[in-house]
């Protein structure tokens, strides 16, 4: 009885491959199924409801005969439909600009170690709850195989971060990435049209966001460095008070913050197209 459940599931993966392959060609020519079919592969392997997909559409049309059909199977069988519908959207965007490179990039998506990043990304992109964290998937994936310049760890690291971080964060990130030296101040104007009172929830939320990306090394506040990139010692301040007595505000308008340079390249692989091509 298992093993014939096996050959169920491997049937509806092969009939889910078909599907998107055939979506592939539309899109790219026919010969580019079979170019990109371990891409496919990796990426499908890594989904947990694929496999069960197609097994439970053959089961509703049996049912569909007889007149029992769950609700809550069919209700499942539509918004994963809806899902493999962007998966294979997802494939051909990221595909057709890997294409654009030629053979020169054929090794790179072909190799173990990009392959290993598909099979973590699209994880990743199938737990992922908003369409922003998608795209940041897709652009990473997509720059990842078209350039050697991001070492593969960092692209694994930009994956975590993609995941741990909430948009509310990648505000923030935008802001400083589009405004260099802006202050906590600046951040929250931009993005909002009032200031709330300093012991509201509202402005404790945003010290977090700060606090977070700061000690992830994303954004940290400017420090200048000396022409072979050491930073420089600046004299030391009074922390936390003024001389109104008053503690340091949430939305303070002195320290400038900027982008960690793994900040920048996680803005660039993520938030950017395509970067450059792959070394040679």
């Amino acid at each position: 009885m298992s093993e014939e459940k096996g050959t169920d599931l491997t049937t509806a993966n092969n009939e889910v491959v078909e599907k998107i392959q055939k979506e592939l060609a539309e899109a790219m020519g026919g010969e580019k199924r079979k170019k990109y079919s371990r891409f496919v592969l990796a990426a499908l392997g890594s989904i947990p409801w694929v496999g069960g997909f197609l097994a439970a559409s053959s089961a509703i049309d049996a049912e569909n005969e007889q007149g029992k059909v769950n609700d809550l199977t069919r209700l499942w069988l539509e918004e994963h439909q809806g899902k493999v519908q962007e998966l294979a959207s997802t494939f051909v965007k990221i595909l057709t600009r890997l294409d654009g490179f030629g053979e020169e990039v054929q090794g790179r998506i072909e190799s173990p170690q990009y392959l290993s990043l598909v099979r973590q990304g699209f994880r990743e992109w199938d737990q992922s709850e908003t369409q922003e964290k998608r795209d940041f998937i897709r652009r990473l994936l997509t720059n990842a195989g078209a350039t050697a310049r991001c070492p593969d760890d960092l692209v694994k690291l930009f994956l975590d971060w993609i995941n741990l971080y909430h948009e509310a964060h990648f505000l923030v990130i935008k802001e400083i990435y589009q405004n260099p030296g802006i202050s906590r101040g600046g951040i929250w104007d931009r993005i909002h049209d009032t200031r709330p009172r300093e012991d509201s929830a509202e402005a404790d939320l945003f010290k977090l966001l700060v606090r977070d990306l700061s000690m992830g090394s994303v954004i940290r506040q400017h420090r200048p460095t000396n022409s072979v990139g050491q930073y420089v010692k600046q004299q030391a301040k009074n922390r936390g008070s003024s001389s109104s007595g008053l503690m340091k505000s949430a939305f303070d308008n002195t320290e400038p913050y900027e982008l960690t340079e793994l900040g920048a390249q996680f803005v660039h692989y993520t938030m950017e197209d395509v970067v450059q091509r792959v070394e040679g």
